[in-house]
């Protein structure tokens, strides 16, 4: 994809997702003859929160990509600020999801109690609407291994099953970063399949290499997106998995799987 495209691209829009909770659209992108469809959700489409300050999720969303990139993990579909019909937002590469075959389940998912597949681990029991017992479950794989680090790392507060795109090429994309970089812990997500386990070594050496570039010229940059408070406490969430080496565990303060998780 020429990489101009994204930034200079004629953008023109398709219809608005409606399920989202935001002004989120889908739409197209057209430089010298080539098109992309994107995403994209303008400033002036984003609700209200109390916990985030106003008019700063598409800055987060952007953040979050950015943050991936200096991980060299490409966890986030390539993402920007620019502007757009309605005005300055977040524009991502619109990520097409693989057609499963028949037997093959999302790489999250819900199963009937008892009845994990293998290479799946359980995250929580529960009852669904018809009060049947069931468990949610995720994949056991180095792609969401690395997701739930870098969730960590950004503080993701709404790592949901939808959240987590598979294109069927053997990379996994995650979206709908607006509610990161938090400097109170709001870690809430469906990855919490290997809390308190041990963190593979390569990636805690990209973490640490993070945490350098934190501390100087990149943690000026991420200040442009972020406040300094939140890049501090950034920096600390890098800190303490390097010095415990281990997923984080869930939070009492906290609710710590999103609802829904889809």
């Amino acid at each position: 994809m020429n990489p101009d495209l994204l930034a200079r691209g004629e953008l023109s829009l398709n219809g608005r997702l409606v399920a989202a909770s935001n002004g989120t659209f889908q739409g197209e992108v057209s430089l010298d003859g080539e098109t992309a469809t994107v995403v994209y959700k303008p400033v002036q489409g984003e609700r209200p929160l109390w916990d985030f300050p106003d008019g700063t999720l598409a800055q987060r969303e952007y953040a979050a990509y950015v943050v991936s990139e200096a991980l060299g993990w490409h966890v986030v579909p390539p993402t920007l600020l620019r502007d757009g019909p309605l005005g300055e937002g977040m524009v991502q590469l619109w990520i097409d999801e693989a057609e499963l075959p028949p037997g093959e389940t999302e790489l999250v998912d819900i199963v009937p109690q008892g009845r994990v597949p293998a290479g799946w681990v359980g995250v929580l029991d529960a009852l669904d609407g018809r009060h049947n017992p069931v468990t949610l479950v995720h994949a056991d794989n180095e792609q969401l291994r690395r997701m739930a680090v870098f969730d960590a790392v950004v503080n993701n507060a709404d790592r949901k099953g939808g959240h987590v795109l598979n294109p069927g090429d053997g990379r996994v994309f995650g979206v709908d970063h607006g509610v990161t970089f938090n400097a109170d812990d709001k870690l809430r997500t469906v990855l919490w399949g290997w809390a308190g386990e041990a963190v593979a070594e390569e990636l805690l050496d990209d973490v640490r290499k993070l945490a350098d570039g934190l501390a100087g010229a990149f943690g000026q940059e991420l200040c442009t997106l972020i406040t300094a408070v939140e890049l501090s406490a950034t920096r600390e969430r890098c800190a303490t998995l390097l010095k415990t080496g281990t997923y984080p565990l869930p939070s009492d303060d906290w609710p710590a799987i999103p609802w829904p998780a889809f």
